[in-house]
């Protein structure tokens, strides 16, 4: 899996680097301007005119290094080094004298918002005033700067991470008081911030470029947070024999749907079949039986006492997997029946919806999950279940400490959906968009973990690979489709070459 780690921690992987490879931190430097130089070559035309901001430390050293080599290849280059009252030292300064030699691009100093230049529309703004390193908001003339280039209407590439952002926490922090890069180009590993929804119009488009850091450095170096790619996923898929048959594949049950509500069940169902499970079992109202059998015929059907809604459930020892929420209600008989559910312990679990919507009701029952009960939250579910938090950074210090109180998992659904499992560790989805932020997309998810669960494949593997497999099919989705016209059933449509991908890729 692919580390997330602090800015802190990037720091000590640099010093671990320039020790250990040896390099110094002037050629380190070198190392990631090149990696810069040939992104903006391949990217940005030569026509553009690039505005360097500069700031005191490694952050400006990066950026004047960067305005070297670019004026080298004929880009036309203009530098701005902020004045905070002391002279440049280490690098940063080495960088500036090769800078000054190479007499090819103009330098001024900025004092004052009397020194700020007119900036063309059609000029690239680099971002090189303050790195990850940063600790508290801007104040003074930086931050002066900032508000003047975000008032510009030229693109802006952050080095890094834009400045003003920090790497981590920034509850405390202005964000209005942030430059809103275009685009920012990171050094081998992404921020954790990049992965929060406020930071989005900040961050732009991110890329993260490799700049060599020592890989025995970054195997010691411990974190709780991980991203998720597609060698990850792949490695993950279960090889099926040829004497295979279906109860070689498990058999899931799935509590979904009431009166009103059975397009849910429906989803979930399909959800489950299509990825994979052997036997699907759909536990509906009498009311919902000839929808579920009418639209799915694949699966087969408990039908409830009620007409109306969930209030049993058959005996669980015949199912390898239980799915249960999707449009279930949450009408007293169906609380009574979900605490029931959870009494029984079923060795492997999903909730999501209305379950998760009946829990947030009775918290107390909460211990009742089963060790690795996987939870399919969307933010102002997971909220009514823990307390509201006012940016996403405090969000995954509640989901971490939720996951390690009770022992599961919990995927919370987002734009990076963010897996934490019961060790606090917390993985982020790499798949998925915005197309996918319509009806049922959730309850397609359910079924796909419930089918991987049914399959035997471990919590933390069903979830990574559900996950996974539903942003996958949604990309697919849209590829087709767009954004807009993106629906549920779509998802569904497309997990087959979803799996087919990461088979061939597996291979």
């Amino acid at each position: 899996m692919n580390k997330i780690f602090t800015s802190r921690q990037i720091a000590e992987l640099d010093q671990y680097t320039m020790q250990n490879e040896p390099i110094s931190n002037i050629d380190l430097m070198e190392r990631a301007s090149l990696q810069l130089a040939n992104w903006i070559v391949q990217n940005i035309v030569n026509e553009r005119l690039l505005y360097f901001f500069v700031g005191p430390g490694n952050n400006g050293g990066d950026a004047l290094a960067l305005a070297r080599l670019m004026a080298n290849v004929d880009y036309r280059c203009r530098v701005f080094l902020l004045d905070l009252g002391h002279s440049l030292t280490g690098a940063p300064e080495v960088n500036l004298v090769r800078l000054q030699q190479q007499m090819k691009a103009e330098i001024t100093v900025l004092a004052t918002a009397v020194d700020f230049p007119e900036i063309p529309d059609d000029a690239l703004i680099v971002d090189g005033l303050f790195g990850s390193g940063l600790s508290r908001p801007l104040q003074g003339l930086p931050l002066e700067v900032v508000n003047y280039l975000n008032s510009q209407p030229a693109e802006i590439l952050a080095i890094d991470i834009p400045s003003g952002l920090f790497g981590e926490d920034n509850a405390g922090n202005p964000l209005e008081n942030v430059i809103r890069a275009t685009y920012t180009l990171t050094f081998q590993f992404p921020k954790l911030c990049f992965f929060y929804s406020e930071t989005e119009d900040l961050i732009g488009v991110w890329e993260v470029l490799p700049i060599g850091l020592h890989e025995e450095g970054i195997v010691q170096k411990q974190t709780s947070y991980f991203f998720v790619d597609t060698d990850d996923v792949a490695a993950l898929l279960k090889v099926r024999s040829l004497f295979a048959h279906k109860g070689t594949f498990g058999h899931g049950l799935l509590v979904a749907g009431a009166y009103g509500k059975m397009g849910a069940a429906v989803l979930a169902a399909k959800g489950c079949l299509r990825s994979g499970v052997g036997l699907l079992t759909a536990h509906v109202p009498h009311s919902g039986t000839a929808v579920l059998q009418t639209a799915v015929p694949e699966a087969m059907c408990s039908i409830d006492a009620s007409d109306l809604m969930f209030t049993e459930f058959p005996d669980l020892k015949q199912f390898s997997a239980v799915g249960v929420g999707p449009g279930i209600g949450t009408k007293s008989n169906s609380q009574r029946a979900l605490k029931e559910l959870l009494l029984a312990q079923p060795d492997a679990l999903v909730l999501d919806a209305d379950a998760l919507n009946i829990l947030s009701m009775h918290k107390e029952w909460l211990d009742l999950l089963p060790a690795n009960a996987i939870v399919t939250p969307h933010p102002k579910e997971f909220e009514r279940l823990t307390e509201a938090t006012g940016d996403n950074y405090s969000r995954l210090q509640s989901q971490q400490a939720f996951s390690r109180k009770y022992g599961v998992i919990v995927v919370l659904k987002g734009g990076f959906t963010s897996i934490s499992l019961p060790d606090g560790d917390i993985y982020f989805n790499t798949t998925g968009n915005p197309g996918m932020a319509t009806a049922g997309s959730g309850d397609v998810l359910t079924g796909i973990i419930l089918g991987l669960l049914a399959q035997h494949y471990r919590p933390k593997e069903a979830a990574l690979l559900g996950v996974y497999l539903h942003g996958l099919a949604g990309d697919l989705a849209a590829n087709h489709l767009g954004y807009e016209a993106l629906l549920a059933s779509d998802i569904v449509a497309h997990l087959g070459e979803a799996f087919s991908l990461l088979q061939n890729w597996a291979d």
